[in-house]
């Protein structure tokens, strides 16, 4: 392997790691700066860490919100409008999907199979289905490539010749960017 592809494997391997993490430590950082150049200059009693205590009751507070009924349905709206927007709403569904929150409904990729090769089976992601030459049904799947799993091959494949895997998509998204390639078994 040569140098290049390992930079980019270990690169793309520690955002795809570092990214919920990323998300909550800045979240709390911002919101503890925020309060903390508010409310400074207007209160003569201002602790340090007054933020973060505000970050998690707000956390908390939206966690409580969203396991209701209304909190539920509005968060399903926003998820919607999100989804919706042009361009963004591709964004934000790739997003959802790598980190594990896809839903049942319109989801980018449906499921986590084993597709045969030369050396045994690769790593492939179903996308749909479509019509082939012979006029059947077939499987469309996605086989990614390294060291950059967003590109890569799509098939169009007869279902009987695939493995269903029993793996979240997210697993294994996580599985090949670490890995830098799809597995391959016999």
């Amino acid at each position: 392997m040569n140098l290049t592809r390992h930079v980019t494997r270990c690169l793309v391997a520690g955002v795809v790691a570092l990214l919920p993490i990323g998300g909550a430590v800045f979240s709390v950082v911002w919101l503890e700066d925020t309060v903390a150049s508010a409310w400074s200059e207007k209160v003569d009693w201002y602790v340090p860490g007054l933020g973060l205590v505000l970050a998690l009751l707000a956390i908390y507070a939206i966690g409580l919100f969203v396991t209701t009924f209304l909190g539920r349905w509005l968060f399903r709206r926003i998820d919607h409008l999100l989804e919706s927007l042009p361009m963004l709403g591709t964004l934000y569904q790739s997003l959802k999907e790598v980190l594990g929150y896809d839903t049942a409904r319109g989801r980018f990729f449906q499921g986590v199979v084993g597709v045969p090769s030369d050396e045994g089976f690769e790593l492939g992601f179903v996308t749909g289905e479509a019509t082939g030459p012979d006029g059947k049904v077939q499987t469309l799947v996605f086989v990614p490539s390294s060291p950059n799993p967003t590109s890569g091959r799509l098939l169009l494949i007869e279902s009987t010749r695939l493995r269903k895997l029993d793996l979240r998509t997210a697993d294994a998204l996580r599985a090949l960017v670490s890995m830098g390639k799809a597995p391959l078994w016999t």
